[in-house]
């Protein structure tokens, strides 16, 4: 088990470092320059030179990623251009509203997902099948923005249930976090139903059946127990890219959370901002694929990392 971690995080570590070069180049290479939005279209070009000097933008590429990677080692991500706040302050804002926003809807899609998956399985080839099926395949297929919006105009302008946009409390991310999983049900119900398929086929479970279980414990003691790997797999999977920021519901909702500070960040060309959250967003999804890694052995016992 020793030997698996130190394997996984070195590989963690060279993950990280590779996302952070791309990261650094892609932003850089990006036309336009971040000065000339601080300054405005009148600047001079004194200026314009003299506060490129102070960002440290006139050096080459490479030194000034060796220098960002040095700091961000010990925790600074730099300044934003624009606000003037550190990004980790940004970050450490903005971070409790994308988690319990991740947190709602992973809890939401999961209970969703695996409940219609279930039902899927078990009834196979039947209307009940098809109908769970053709409602998985809409929560995946449709847009993120029109559910977002199809829920505003029923909820809260029809109705006026929940509130139209901004955050206030756990009553302002119902819609938001309904609106990320129905999506995020629809793909795990079809792994839920695959996986139960393959599962129902095995000889345990004609042998326990054939010994008297009942339909609760044969579905969720010996099926659903022994199905749970790539579901977990796909939930940590979709949690990580949920922590990482939501963009699009983020905006539609108004939510002060990471989607829809690297939206602004972008718009401006706030690199250190940008730099930082997509650094931090990877880190995210790649810490939660580790740990995901590492629940396999406590959901099932037969797995062994040598």
């Amino acid at each position: 088990m020793s030997s698996y971690l130190f394997k996984r995080i070195t590989t963690m570590l060279i993950t990280i470092i590779g996302v952070s070069i791309l990261v650094f180049m892609i932003i850089h290479l990006i036309p336009g320059n971040p000065v000339n939005h601080i300054l405005g279209d009148y600047a001079t070009q004194e200026s314009i030179q003299e506060l490129e000097s102070r960002l440290g933008l006139d050096r080459p590429i490479t030194v000034q990623y060796v220098s960002y990677m040095a700091n961000a080692i010990q925790g600074d991500l730099g300044t934003s251009f624009i606000t003037g706040y550190t990004v980790v302050e940004e970050i450490m804002n903005r971070i409790p509203v994308t988690a319990q926003l991740a947190f709602y809807s992973i809890l939401f899609g999961s209970f969703l997902g695996i409940g219609i998956g279930v039902l899927a399985a078990v009834k196979k080839n039947t209307i009940y099948d098809q109908l769970a099926m053709t409602l998985a395949l809409i929560g995946i297929s449709a847009p993120g923005f029109w559910i977002a919006l199809f829920l505003i105009l029923l909820f809260s302008y029809q109705l006026s249930i929940f509130p139209i946009s901004g955050y206030s409390g756990f009553y302002s991310l119902i819609l938001p976090s309904i609106t990320l999983g129905l999506g995020t049900a629809g793909s795990i119900a079809r792994m839920t139903r695959s996986s139960m398929l393959d599962v129902i086929k095995q000889d345990y479970i004609r042998t326990a059946r054939a010994k008297g279980a009942g339909a609760y414990r044969l579905i969720f003691q010996h099926c659903l127990q022994n199905a749970v790997i790539p579901v977990i797999t796909l939930i940590g999977m979709q949690f990580g890219y949920l922590m990482a920021g939501a963009v699009v519901t983020e905006t539609v909702y108004a939510l002060p959370g990471l989607g829809s500070l690297i939206v602004s960040a972008i718009s401006t060309r706030d690199i250190p901002t940008v730099q930082g959250l997509l650094l931090f967003m990877g880190s995210i999804i790649i810490l939660v694929n580790f740990v995901v890694d590492l629940l396999y052995t406590k959901l099932d016992p037969r797995i062994q990392y040598e």
